[in-house]
């Protein structure tokens, strides 16, 4: 695809038609809109007006991608499992809908040599509108001092059972006044919600009670929730005993680097 085609709606159509059904939502933004609210130190180095993408899985992605990712035998270990069938979704896509063309694709789990990610996953989902990133300083009256607390985003659908899994931008496509910034929904609006929510998400992650600050539509399955119980060291033992990777398999426990939004699950 030449540049001189490629516009917002061609690239949001074409990463719909590949991604939606394995359980991916895609949302538009202009790297201008990023970095206008981080420090220098954490832009990314594109002019203001040039197009990216954020990609977010929804819990169809586990039954829709995942398990045939592993049913079809393409997990090759070493890298976390989860990370490596995004991977593959992704890079399949890209290849298929925009040939020739530059895009560069981060992923969550992806590290600079500075250790610093390569992009700020809940960030990307605020100003896309995906999602609405809440952190400390969205609570008037603070009841937490100078405690440390992690932000989290939630989802107008699907509240906190989703993940942020990659930033895909378009370094040679610029796009102007027709990609207009979206809000995103607010969904907990209280002082006391949003006070419950980092508490459960900073205090409690591991009952998974912050994913349910609001009416979700959709849940992650009970194989998918045993899943990302799992810790990450076990979980291709689990696979192993499930049936979805050969028994006598030799293959290491896989890493991955995660951001905080993931803590607790892939």
């Amino acid at each position: 695809m030449a540049a001189s085609n490629v516009s917002v709606e061609s690239v949001r159509r074409l990463l719909n038609d590949s991604l939606t059904n394995l359980g991916f939502e895609v949302y538009p933004l202009k790297i201008g809109w990023y970095n206008s609210v981080l420090p220098p130190t954490l832009h990314l180095s594109y002019p203001d007006d040039t197009l990216a993408v954020v990609v977010l899985s929804t819990p169809a992605m586990f039954e829709e991608a995942f398990l045939p990712f592993l049913e079809q035998r393409c997990y090759q270990g070493l890298n976390d499992p989860i990370d490596q069938c995004v991977r593959q979704c992704i890079t399949s896509a890209v290849s298929q809908c925009f040939p020739g063309e530059k895009v560069d694709v981060r992923y969550d789990y992806e590290l600079l040599p500075s250790r610093k990610p390569k992009f700020l996953a809940q960030t990307a989902a605020h100003v896309s509108g995906a999602a609405f990133y809440y952190q400390k300083a969205d609570v008037t009256e603070q009841p937490w001092a100078e405690k440390k607390m992690f932000g989290v985003c939630v989802h107008p659908r699907f509240g906190g059972w989703f993940a942020i899994r990659a930033l895909l931008v378009f370094g040679d496509v610029t796009v102007g006044s027709e990609l207009v910034q979206p809000v995103p929904p607010d969904c907990v609006p209280s002082r006391e919600g949003r006070i419950k929510l980092l508490e459960a998400f900073n205090f409690h992650w591991q009952d998974w009670s912050y994913r349910n600050i609001i009416s979700p539509i959709q849940t992650y399955s009970q194989k998918q929730r045993d899943y990302f119980s799992t810790p990450p060291a076990q979980r291709v033992a689990l696979l192993r005993a499930w049936g979805y990777l050969p028994s006598d398999s030799n293959q290491p426990e896989p890493t991955s680097d995660t951001q905080s939004q993931e803590i607790g699950h892939g």
